[in-house]
Order: structure tokens, then sequence, then C-alpha cells
């Protein structure tokens, strides 16, 4: 068997270290919203076809063909210079794959290049109070008026509600329908008259999460995706781009090679941690498992190219490994450091400016948001394995 991917690849990857050698002083060290350096970036990625690289080029993209094992090699080279590989987010990772599978084309075309660029920052306004696990269960209502729709209602944990220029938000419509129906998703601005946001701090200390309040607010009514009552259709789209977002393989190999060297640079008693036994068995551990991650991204990757070729249980894994396997990274980060481990917030000892600590914690957060674990093994063994169906509550 011939495992070598031929000189058409070779050059390929030859011509991404070039371009890395070339401009990574450009690239910020974390690309952030309203960053004006982050979106010189990603427009210099996107440029080269180094990021939003299938979509197509009159919505902001740079319109080539999907290739997987260029993908692959772009992912493998940023993560190994430990470059970012651009812009991300709720907007990026999660609205514009679905515009493109749903959007009308007037949406594609209002949205998508903006949100692309970074010009568009967005948040995703899903749960509520009683509606987190069972978001079904949401009581956000809005009444058609004329040509407005009036919002009342409240959602929580909406990250980067702060900082973004629009929502995409679920309301219920139709209160009379089942509650899987009657769903309706709206697009709208945040600077809308009537809506409140109330910060909300996270375990990693930061104000990442808000609470957000509707207080009649009128959007206009072309402002949906999809028909009326049949956004549950649209927010599980939603929800499997969301899931793929929350654990990237490129990011956790990234995360990876700064372990080994962290690790390798660490020192207790004169001997290297990576030199520990102990240590080293639970690094080649978690390398095993950023290997499977990226396995299973390519098979995820092949069926989007091969219709027939069904990857809806890789998928449904996703969350649940990635999210989990940061969350022991990091911390095997944290053991590695010592005493200097326990160091947080203004403490002179923080190493790598408290990245590991804030990621531990903001993974162990993630093991719960997005859908919990309990819930993904759910998915997992009834709509995957075919398993019987977990009982409900009520049910005899």
């Amino acid at each position: 068997m011939d495992l070598n991917i031929g000189p058409q690849y070779e050059a390929f990857r030859a011509e991404v270290k070039a371009f890395l050698a070339a401009h990574r002083h450009l690239a910020p060290a974390i690309a952030r919203p309203r960053d004006e350096k982050s979106k010189a970036w990603q427009r210099l990625l996107i440029e080269h076809g180094y990021t939003a690289r299938t979509i197509p080029a009159q919505y902001g993209g740079a319109g080539l063909e999907p290739d997987i094992l260029k993908s692959r090699i772009i992912a493998e080279e940023f993560a190994l210079a430990r470059v970012s590989p651009g812009l991300g987010g709720q907007g990026i990772s999660m609205l514009v794959p679905t515009l493109l599978e749903v959007g009308t084309e007037a949406q594609k075309r209002q949205f998508i290049a903006s949100t692309l660029s970074g010009d568009t920052v967005w948040c995703q306004g899903y749960s509520e109070p009683g509606a987190g696990s069972d978001l079904a269960s949401l009581r956000t209502r809005a009444v058609l008026d004329g040509d407005h729709w009036v919002i009342n209602g409240q959602k929580i944990w909406t990250s980067t509600a702060h900082l973004a220029d629009w929502i995409f938000c679920l309301v219920r419509t139709e209160p009379d329908a089942p509650k899987h129906r009657g769903i309706s998703f709206l697009l709208f601005r945040m600077d809308t008259p009537g809506i409140e946001i109330r910060p909300l701090v996270d375990m990693t200390m930061k104000r990442n999460f808000n609470e957000v309040f509707f207080t009649d607010v009128r959007v206009p009514k072309d402002q949906i995706v999809g028909r009326r009552g049949d956004g549950w259709m649209v927010a599980n789209v939603i929800l499997k781009n969301e899931r793929d977002s929350l654990a990237d393989p490129n990011v956790a190999q990234a995360r990876l090679n700064a372990l080994t060297d962290l690790m390798a640079s660490q020192t207790v008693d004169g001997e290297r941690v990576i030199d520990n036994s102990q240590y080293l068995d639970r690094l080649m551990r978690i390398q095993g498992r950023v290997m499977a991650m990226q396995y299973n991204d390519l098979r995820v990757l092949s069926s989007k190219l091969n219709p027939g070729q069904d990857a809806s249980l890789a998928r449904m894994v996703v969350k649940l490994q990635g999210t989990e396997l940061r969350h022991e990274l990091e911390g095997l980060g944290i053991d590695a450091m010592g005493e200097e481990g326990l160091a947080f917030g203004a403490n002179p000892h923080l190493r790598d400016e408290g990245s590991w600590q804030h990621h531990h914690m903001f993974y162990l957060g993630l093991i719960i948001g997005g859908g919990t674990s309990q819930i993904q093994k759910n998915i997992i063994s009834e709509r995957g394995l075919g398993m019987p169906r977990e009982p409900r509550a009520g049910e005899a």
C-alpha cells in the first residue's frame, strides 16, 4: 500500500510552509472579534485560500474546490507553526454553513461575506432559564404585528452577546403547536430597542456569557430563516455545526504541540517532565486520542464530498470526545508545571499568560455547554447505535 500523498500535495505543503514563514509575523496570537489585526489576518487567509476555502467567492469565500488532503495539510502546518488559523466563533462556524444550506439567496449575500471578514459579529439566542438541555421547551415568544415580529422573553448563557452586532434566535411563534413545532428562527440586530444585556461571570472569571432580555423588540418579518414554525429544523442544522466547532481537532493538535514543548522544558529534581514514565504515558494517551479525532474529522470531511456516505455517528462523537479530551490535555499541562500550575490571575509565577488554567476551566464548562456529555451519550446510543430510547419523565 502506497501511503505517499504524491508530488502535487508535497508541493502544496511547501507552499503553505512558505506562506507561514513569510507572513506569520502578521498573525495575532489569538484571533479575536473586533480586533483589526485579527480581521486583517482573516482577509489574508481568505485571499490565499487557507480559510473559508470552499465558500463561494460571491459570498466572500475563497471559492475553491473541496480537497480533503489540502485541508488536512493546511491544518497540520498551521498547528505545527502555532499560527492562528483565523477567526471563528458562532457566526463563522455555525451560522455561515447554515445559511449556505437553508438560507435564501438574499440572506447569503447580506450576511456571509461580512461575517467571514469579521465585520459582523454574531451571538446565539438558544438557551433559556427553563430550556437548556430540553431546548424545545423555550418560551421566548414572537407575535406578528403587521410587518414586524414583536419579541418578549429571555435568553441565558449567550456567549459574546456584549460584543455582537446581530443575534440568531429561536422564538416560539405558534404557542399552540407541539413544542418541536411552532418555533421560528429569526435574525436581528443587537442594538434593536428593547434588548437588555447583563453579563455573567464564568469559571474562567471572565464575562464570556450573558443574560439577554427582550421587551417588545420589533423585528422585520422577513428576517426569518426557513419557514415560520420550522425553526427546529434550522436549529438542528446549527447544532450540528456547533458540535463540530466546539472540538476542532486542529486546535487540539496545536495545544498538544504546546504541551509537548512544555513538558520537554519543565524539570523536576533535574529531570525533564517528559522523561518521567508516568507523565509520558499520559502524554502518549492524549496524543493517540488527538490522532483519532483527526482521522474521525477526515471521515466527516469525506462524507461531505460523497453524499452516499453515512458519517452521522462520526459527527455525534465529536463534541463528546473533543471537549473531554481538551479538558484532560490542559490539565496535564497544569500538572506538568507543578506548583506553578496553581498560579492564576495576576500571580507573578503565571506561565503562558495563564492559558493552561483558562482552557482547563473553559473546557470543563464546555463539557456541559453545547449539550452535556450525558445528552451527547444519549444521542450516540439512541440515534447512532439504535439502542432503546431513554424513558422520559412522566412515561409509564
